[in-house]
């Protein structure tokens, strides 16, 4: 088949959370050029964000992604926490890991039943899925359901969560509520347990990361992490919040209105489902590590098309740990510590859905926040999901048109990108000449 001369395009790609464009190119059967645009325009968070009160990014920011809000959330309050020296009481943090749990479940869910599963099994979307699979499609619903209800419970309300504030929340969940939630719970972690079955049935694409992609990832003592201590990768690194610039940096390039990441020290990183498995796959809770294992997955995993099984994997594994904190709470002494503004910086990070989100903040001391940064997943995988693009299309040329774009959807879909998030896909062009 002559590669010369073809052209194709997608005028939006659809299962993706924003706006964006892939542009291809191939010349003389070798693949010249991939760029990701994100067009969707820029919204300027951390401007505004300035001359704010401390006590405002936590809701501010959160406005930022509707799918995952808890994470800007947890973030936010982290750094705050850290300029203000505020440590909190350890049940308020269990009920923050509860709650990031909640957004865990809900998130992976989405990906995995509507935005994902369709691609593997040839299907156009979620709603044609559910014609020939309705029994897993309800499964799955059921199960986001138990996830909103842990974001509700918690968070006061399932979308944009309302009771987090610095120090813990405006109220607690009472012994009842956490009674009635560990029951919808035990069903959770059944429901999660055959979702990561399902998935590991799904025919994979043999296909690996390019050469020397460093997975990078939180890391916690005792914890598969959402709220780590220390950031880490399959390169040796291991340092606290406060260095990441030291380590990391983005950089505007023509094509996106989004920043992309790259590693100081050079070379591709990837965060999310895949990185953080690597790193952390011996704190899984048991049985989601005994199922990891049934079903082959192993921190030498780099097939990015797995990380779908990834993702169920770690929605069983916030299923367990939702129910270890639910059936062992009693409601706090109080809803939250208190938090005074005293003038420097804070850092924070913890593991959204699709990885690593890190904020800065610096206050006065009045508690005017003088200056924000925040360091979204997706704009962080930019360059390593040009590169996988790049690196699958060259082993794909032989396909037409058709097959190599699904492809590549497919492909794109792997990284669960959320362009919303990294603008502070798909139109795509194929040009073969």
């Amino acid at each position: 088949m002559s590669h010369d001369h073809r052209r194709f395009g997608v005028e939006a790609m659809t299962r993706v959370e924003g706006e964006g464009g892939l542009v291809v190119e191939v010349r003389d059967g070798a693949v010249h050029d991939v760029r990701l645009r994100i067009f969707e325009p820029p919204r300027f968070f951390e401007a505004f964000l300035r001359g704010r009160r401390f006590t405002e990014p936590p809701d501010i920011t959160a406005r930022i992604c509707g799918i995952c809000p808890v994470a800007y959330q947890m973030s936010a309050c982290q750094a705050l926490e850290a300029a203000c020296g505020v440590t909190l009481d350890a049940p308020l943090r269990d009920l923050r890991h509860l709650l990031y749990c909640g957004e865990w479940v809900e998130s992976h869910v989405l990906h995995v039943h509507l935005l994902h599963a369709p691609d593997f099994l040839g299907y156009e979307s979620g709603i044609a899925l559910a014609a020939d699979h309705r029994a897993e499609v309800e499964r799955g619903l059921e199960l986001k359901k138990i996830g909103n209800r842990i974001v509700e419970v918690v968070g006061g309300r399932a979308v944009h969560p309302v009771n987090v504030r610095l120090g813990g929340f405006y109220r607690v969940p009472s012994a009842a509520e956490m009674r009635s939630l560990a029951g919808d719970l035990r069903r959770a972690v059944e429901l999660a347990d055959d979702v990561a079955r399902w998935t590991a049935t799904f025919p994979m694409p043999d296909h690996e990361l390019p050469d020397g992609v460093a997975l990078v990832a939180l890391r916690h003592p005792t914890e598969y992490p959402m709220l780590g201590d220390r950031l880490v990768s399959t390169t040796g690194l291991d340092i606290g919040a406060g260095a990441f610039l030291d380590h990391f940096a983005e950089e505007h390039v023509e094509h996106s209105t989004a920043l992309h990441g790259r590693m100081l020290a050079g070379g591709d990183y990837l965060v999310g489902p895949l990185a953080r498995f690597a790193l952390n796959a011996d704190h899984l809770a048991p049985r989601a590590a005994a199922l990891a294992a049934e079903l082959g997955l192993t921190g030498a995993e780099r097939n990015p098309f797995r990380s779908v099984v990834v993702r169920a994997i770690e929605t069983l594994h916030a299923c367990e740990v939702a129910l270890s904190i639910a059936d062992a709470y009693e409601p706090p002494d109080r809803p939250s510590v208190p938090v005074e503004p005293r003038a420097g910086a804070g850092c924070g990070w913890s593991e959204a859905p699709r990885g690593l989100l890190w904020h800065r903040y610096e206050i006065d001391e009045a508690g005017t926040i003088l200056d924000a940064r925040i360091v979204p997943p997706t704009s962080q995988n930019q360059p390593v999901i040009e590169h996988d693009l790049t690196h699958l299309i060259e082993e794909s040329l032989h396909l037409d048109d058709e097959r190599l774009e699904a492809l590549c959807e497919q492909a794109v879909r792997n990284y669960d990108p959320c362009i919303s998030c990294a603008t502070h896909f798909l139109d795509m062009r194929l040009v073969r000449s």
